[in-house]
């Protein structure tokens, strides 16, 4: 889910590599309490230093204002190094970072819609958060190659379902649509971290910035799902608009390789997803028309899984209690989802669900606390990798 442009993520061989967590880390650049101190406010972005030692950064955020608000460290063309979404008024929440020396913005945005206010800093010395074990370059890699894997399977899923739009048929196209999002889901962190691709093909009409039109501005998957289930028709704008979608998932595919991964950004990618579970997927939101919310929630589950599973050698050794709390939280939420189940698919990784809007608020609720439950030990993870 989008509700925004978004930065580049950092390509290979940049100056940053990015990671979040809502606990500290176990090796702070910034020394003593080291955390840099953000205050955030509907109208201001106060930050407590402006310069700091390169390494792992923490920067304990707090939100003041009266709209959920959201904070960015960015390079000065806009990538991303490291970002916290989702800061509710009156809450706070911790983001560590790992920086190399560079000159970043720290950008505070309410309503999480914008350019943000923002701060420059600066960050200076030798990087020494950024030698890896064995273990550590192995997760990476293999991730690396799943993040690719996953986004050149959605190109022949989204050219099947763009054809049917085309041809103008709409129950077929209502067939392909859930199958053809899958791979994105997955991968969404990295994804929807591409510059302006996310906006382009994952947005919601509530999520456009102001001054933008949905009659004009708004494309994507999201469009295309409310003509098929809404409007239940497809016109010329909808099938010049699956064009689109193909050409936008095209670019997506040609830069995922360009990806920094690093094994705290696969962690704190893993809390993401189930952040995109919380706030977008149990609530119904995210497929208000389709209600195939539960496909998507699978697919975000299968990621943060597959993160996981990737860097457990390393939280085994560092925090062997978590890594026991994880795979309990991972397999209950998996076996609580599953019950909605309806088939295994024609291909090998589809799956169909209940419509989402059949489910009971009740049940609805028990998914929640069951994301809960795993979000919980799931924030501490990127900390544990740290060590």
């Amino acid at each position: 889910m989008s509700a925004r442009p978004r930065p580049l993520l950092l390509g290979i061989g940049t100056a940053a590599a990015i990671a979040m967590a809502v606990s500290g880390c176990a090796q702070k650049a910034t020394g003593g309490d080291g955390a840099v101190r953000v205050t955030a406010s509907d109208t201001k972005c106060q930050v407590s230093r402006t310069d700091f030692p390169a390494g792992h950064v923490t920067l304990d955020l707090e939100n003041k204002g009266s709209k959920v608000t959201e904070v960015y460290v960015l390079f000065p063309d806009d990538r991303i190094a490291a970002e916290r979404e989702n800061i509710g008024p009156g809450t706070k929440a911790s983001l560590v970072a790992e920086l190399r020396a560079g000159t970043y913005e720290i950008a505070c945005k309410p309503g999480m819609k914008g350019d943000g206010i923002r701060r420059k800093v600066e960050v200076t010395g030798e990087n020494t958060a950024a030698e890896r074990s064995p273990e550590a370059d192995a997760a990476v890699a293999s991730y690396r190659a799943y993040v690719q894997a996953q986004a050149e399977q959605t190109l022949p899923r989204a050219k099947a379902f763009t054809d049917a739009v085309k041809a103008g048929d709409v129950e077929e196209a209502k067939r392909l649509y859930a199958p053809s999002r899958i791979g994105w889901e997955r991968t969404e962190p990295v994804a929807e971290s591409f510059g302006d691709i996310d906006p382009k093909v994952d947005v919601r009409e509530d999520g456009l910035d102001e001054g933008q039109d949905p009659a004009t501005d708004w494309t994507g998957w999201h469009r295309l799902e409310k003509a098929l289930w809404q409007e239940k028709k497809i016109g010329a704008r909808e099938k010049k608009l699956a064009g689109q979608l193909m050409k936008d998932l095209n670019d997506w595919v040609k830069k995922v390789g360009t990806a920094e991964i690093t094994p705290t950004s696969m962690a704190n990618g893993a809390k993401e997803l189930l952040d995109e579970v919380a706030s977008g997927k149990v609530t119904g939101e995210e497929e208000r028309y389709s209600h195939t919310d539960l496909v998507d929630f699978k697919a975000n589950l299968e990621g943060a899984r597959t993160s996981y599973d990737l860097l457990k050698p390393i939280s085994a050794k560092n925090d062997p209690a978590l890594t026991t709390e994880l795979d309990r939280r991972f397999a209950a939420l998996t076996a609580q989802l599953d019950v909605y189940r309806t088939d295994k698919g024609v291909e090998k990784d589809s799956y169909t669900y209940v419509s989402y809007d059949k489910v009971a608020e009740s049940k609805r609720k028990e998914l929640s606390d069951g994301v809960n439950a795993l979000a919980e030990p799931l924030s501490k993870l990127a900390a544990a990798v740290a060590k």
